[in-house]
């Protein structure tokens, strides 16, 4: 059986299925890892579970495994939801004071959380991840978080919630109902990302995490300590190597191995000519200048996407902690200098700090899940300001939405 100080993080993902358990003891800021193995990735399309029983038995193989080598059973996890159905969006609401001191109530707050439940409007079939308050406006003076027991006449907040298309959802959670877990949080993949590599210092300055893995890439905006924006590309590091075995017309792990050991976002210096050896074939002879074309108008066009994302929300070159990149589609050689050139902001690759022998962007979002496991209470286990106003007002917040939104 597993001890019940262990965490458990199961990282659904479009090239890989990832299982980590980890502990931290106490008072010691880093986390031992226990166990962590990983198999080829099938039933998953661009982030999404499509085919439930394939994701099953490969959890299946992975808790086979873990147990074997460890002793360890597994009975429950921390699991991401990743896709480009995620979305955010932003609904507001506002109530006149009720008392006739003018002082705030806890009724109060929860009367205009409720209107803006009622405005927000969500597509058919989808449901909501996650809802927090960005702020609250009383008599117009805005940037407040906890309006409880301040005065005033009138009282606004603007909330911004978090949704996913239903059917995705209940895919992965059967995938993982079907292995004989059970299921204690599904957090999307980027802020589970955002609790590994990100400090609170980053997200109050203003910071934008760009997650690129195989199948998506994912941003998430963080501004005065609250996430602000959340979307997801349906463009990842697997449109790379695609693209490379179309131009130098080859076969996908031909195109992979290409990526991983010459690939770069830059071309500088001469041209190279490389070979590789292949198999029964005849040798494959490509041009470095060639490859690097390739994957630099791929890339690019993940950052066009995130400048395109940065300008809507009035965000672009206004962020003073920069763009954050992690995923495995980080780890091209090369990319934090295009990233630089094309988004004209501060750049730094992000990696799990506090995971031994995991410091490996692809393994950030596995490690966030592990971070999530701790609680609120740990402080940063949140993508809100101060650690504990998710799962306070922002559990309520999340409650009311459900109730309000059909």
């Amino acid at each position: 059986m597993l001890k019940a100080n262990l965490i458990v993080g199961l990282d659904i993902g479009t090239s890989t299925i990832k299982i980590l358990i980890a502990e931290r003891k106490d008072k010691e800021q880093n986390f031992e890892v226990i166990s962590q193995t990983q198999e080829p990735s099938f039933g998953v399309r661009r982030g999404v579970v499509v085919d439930p029983e394939k994701v099953s038995r490969i959890i299946q193989i992975l808790l086979n495994r873990i147990k074997t080598e460890t002793g360890h059973k597994i009975n429950s996890v921390y699991v991401n939801i990743g896709g480009a159905h995620i979305c955010s969006t932003s609904s507001r609401g506002m109530v006149a004071v009720s008392r006739a001191d003018r002082n705030i109530s806890k009724e109060d707050v929860e009367r205009v959380l409720e209107e803006a439940a009622k405005s927000l409007f969500l597509p058919s079939n989808n449901e909501i991840l996650e809802a927090s308050p960005k702020e609250f406006i009383v008599d117009g003076v805005g940037d407040i978080k906890a309006a409880e027991g301040l005065q005033g006449g009138r009282l606004e907040t603007e909330i911004l919630v978090l949704s996913n298309f239903v059917p995705f959802k209940n895919n992965l959670t059967q995938a993982v109902l079907d292995s004989g877990l059970q299921i204690l949080d599904i957090v999307p993949s980027p802020l589970a990302s955002s609790l590994s590599v990100l400090s609170q210092r980053q997200k109050e300055l203003g910071v934008a995490l760009l997650d690129i893995g195989a199948g998506t890439s994912s941003l998430a905006v963080f501004e005065e300590g609250d996430l602000i924006h959340l979307t997801v590309f349906p463009i990842g590091s697997s449109n790379i190597t695609q693209d490379i075995a179309v131009g130098l017309k080859t076969d996908i792990d031909v195109a992979e191995r290409i990526k991983t050991e010459y690939g770069a976002c830059v071309f500088k210096g001469n041209d190279k000519r490389e070979r590789i050896e292949m198999e029964g074939e005849e040798p494959l002879i490509f041009s470095r200048k060639m490859l690097t074309r390739i994957i630099e108008a791929r890339v690019s066009e993940i950052f066009d996407q995130c400048q395109k994302e940065l300008k809507k929300i009035g965000k672009l070159g206004l962020l003073p902690a920069g763009l954050v990149l992690t995923g495995g589609g980080a780890k091209l050689s090369k990319i934090v200098e295009l990233a630089k050139k094309e988004l004209k902001l501060p750049c730094r690759i992000g990696k799990p700090s506090d995971f031994s022998g995991l410091d490996d962007p692809g393994f950030s979002t596995i490690c966030g899940l592990i971070i999530k496991g701790l609680g609120p209470e740990e402080g940063r286990a949140s993508w809100q300001t101060g650690g504990k106003f998710l799962s306070g007002v922002g559990d309520k917040v999340k409650k009311i939405f459900k109730i309000f939104i059909p």
